[in-house]
């Protein structure tokens, strides 16, 4: 094991919000593998005579409008939020990474037409622009990630392109140019690895705001569909019963707001270790 990773690795240890973050991450992973065993009943499974249960012994969280247990579907919803953070990030870094290197690398009008799709995808509030993509798309949850990576894509194209220009001219780029490397190589072999760094903390900073922003449209309608345990359904089927069953919407919450939390901790980690001067900017 080399000096630097050996260094990473206790400055990762030392990290504070790094290790609560990860903590909680792993946490949220090991409910989702193991919810056909952690849930106690089936989440689609309906009993009208439990209809509106209050938390008890049997139904910890509480039964639903449907007598569905509470318990059961708020640990199944953690599936869909991790599919929702990593199949929306994969999809944002293959088309940001992507622009972003073209922009950087070649620059003159490939750079400006780019360059004005980011800066048109920037001007456009990021939730209209989604809401109009799942319109045409149609509802589910798959419509409704692709919605959301066209949308969240700029946020990584502009940094790739800013250290893809800077990158361009150094030394190692040069000399692959001289041994006849195609562009492409130049890219994604030589100029990528330098990014890397700055990609991990920008995907763990910007998975919170891809499940927020899935679970804002399924708050709408236009996301997951019922029966699915997603929580911004539940959020929504519970704030019609907010009075009388508050448990609805409050369990679904706090699962929420605790996985969002996670990621959180684990980008503000990331962000001081990997690259601490993005913290001044």
């Amino acid at each position: 094991m080399s000096t630097r990773t050996k260094d990473t690795l206790h400055d990762c240890l030392k990290n504070k919000n790094f290790m609560i973050g990860l903590l909680i991450i792993i946490s949220v992973i090991i409910i989702a593998i193991l919810a056909p065993y952690i849930a106690p009943y089936d989440y689609a499974k309906q009993n009208v005579g439990g209809r509106m249960a209050a938390p008890s012994g049997s139904f910890i969280f509480g039964t639903d409008e449907l007598g569905r247990d509470v318990f059961s579907r708020t640990v199944y919803g953690t599936r869909i939020a991790l599919w929702v953070a990593f199949l929306g990030a994969s999809l944002q870094l293959v088309l940001g990474v992507t622009v972003g290197l073209v922009c950087g690398f070649f620059g003159k009008w490939v750079d400006r037409v780019f360059s004005f799709l980011t800066d048109l995808t920037w001007c456009i509030p990021g939730t209209i622009l989604a809401l109009a993509v799942v319109t045409i798309l149609g509802k589910g949850l798959t419509n409704t990630i692709i919605a959301i990576s066209l949308v969240a894509w700029a946020s990584y194209a502009r940094p790739v392109r800013a250290k893809t220009l800077s990158l361009r001219s150094m030394a190692f780029v040069e000399t692959g140019k001289a041994f006849g490397e195609s562009s492409a190589s130049l890219m994604f072999r030589y100029i990528l690895p330098n990014v890397v760094p700055s990609l991990i903390v920008m995907v763990s900073m910007n998975l919170p705001g891809t499940i927020m922003s899935t679970t804002t449209l399924s708050f709408l309608g236009l996301g997951s569909q019922a029966p699915s345990p997603d929580w911004g359904l539940a959020l929504s089927k519970g704030m019609q019963y907010i009075s009388r069953a508050p448990w609805l919407s409050i369990f679904p919450g706090v699962a929420l707001v605790y996985t969002t939390l996670g990621f959180n901790l684990l980008g503000e980690g990331l962000r001081d270790i990997l690259d601490p001067h993005m913290k001044s900017q």
